[in-house]
């Protein structure tokens, strides 16, 4: 009952930035509270965090945690019931299915293809890019400082420092780089 009160000052207190930024819509307000928010220290910050969150996302369950300096890019998320997220992840365009933990310094991006080249070899800005969602199924487990460009099915474990750059299959383990298959 505690937690539950809690959670409802939180939700208060991030009400106004939530209003502010559209709910997620402006994006430009939605990167300064998501910065913002990420720099707050200790249980306080991780209420603040998970409660905006709840607000701006597209989906977010309250009943997850995202540790300090760990930030959404892109409004265009969903956290699933339960979810742990470490210390100093940077999350783009992700479906994070229930009960999965993310280990510090993870970086899942919105896809592989975020910044093209023109005809001349010029790379293009991020506006340019195509953006895709990273699904990352339930009960999953995704090791210390690896980075997500690809789909990750429910029940997998991938290693720390591994690079997922194409989907990984339900109830297996991954690691590398590039992330292979070691068991399923």
């Amino acid at each position: 009952m505690i937690k539950r009160l809690v959670q409802g000052v939180a939700l208060l207190l991030v009400a106004v930035p939530a209003l502010l930024c559209g709910f997620g819509r402006f994006r430009t307000l939605f990167t300064i509270f998501a910065h913002m928010y990420s720099q707050m220290p200790g249980i306080v910050g991780d209420y603040l965090r998970i409660a905006f969150y709840r607000l701006a996302l597209e989906q977010c369950s309250l009943d997850s945690r995202v540790s300090f300096g760990s930030f959404f890019a892109h409004p265009e998320a969903r956290v699933g019931e339960g979810v742990y997220i470490g210390s100093y992840c940077v999350l783009g365009r992700v479906h994070i299915g229930a009960r999965t933990q993310i280990a510090s310094a993870v970086q899942v991006l919105s896809g592989k293809h975020q910044h093209a080249r023109d005809a001349e070899g010029r790379i293009s800005g991020s506006d340019q890019g195509s953006f895709t969602t990273v699904a990352i199924g339930a009960d999953c487990w995704i090791g210390a400082g690896a980075i997500v460009m690809a789909d990750i099915g429910d029940h997998v474990t991938i290693g720390a420092g591994a690079i997922v750059t194409k989907p990984i299959p339900a109830n297996s383990v991954a690691v590398g780089n590039p992330a292979r298959v070691l068991s399923a």
